[in-house]
């Protein structure tokens, strides 16, 4: 069974949002250490360990992020190598024969 074209436009746009939503997780993570490195070198140098408060709630966030990005969409790293994968992905839930 071969898919119709509006199955292809479907199956590119859900390939995509899910390996946007990776790339974004990614992009989340980066960010996440570069800032609290930075906390970290201010915090030890007024003597004082308050950096662990910030990168605690933060890293909260970042576990949700990741669980919602990668269990619960089923699911890493160049933004086409996951749109290959997550065509492969669709492709395969679409037509499971």
């Amino acid at each position: 069974m071969h898919a119709t074209p509006l199955q292809d436009k479907t199956l590119e746009k859900l390939a995509r949002r899910r390996a946007s939503a990776k790339m974004g997780w990614y992009i989340h993570a980066t960010v996440f250490i570069i800032v609290n490195l930075l906390l970290a070198g201010l915090s030890a140098m007024s003597e004082r360990h308050w950096a662990m408060f910030p990168a605690f709630g933060w890293g909260i966030g970042l576990v949700i992020h990741g669980f919602v990005v990668f269990i619960v969409t089923g699911g890493g790293g160049l933004h086409q190598r996951l749109v290959q994968q997550e065509r492969e992905r669709v492709s395969l839930q679409r037509d499971p024969w």
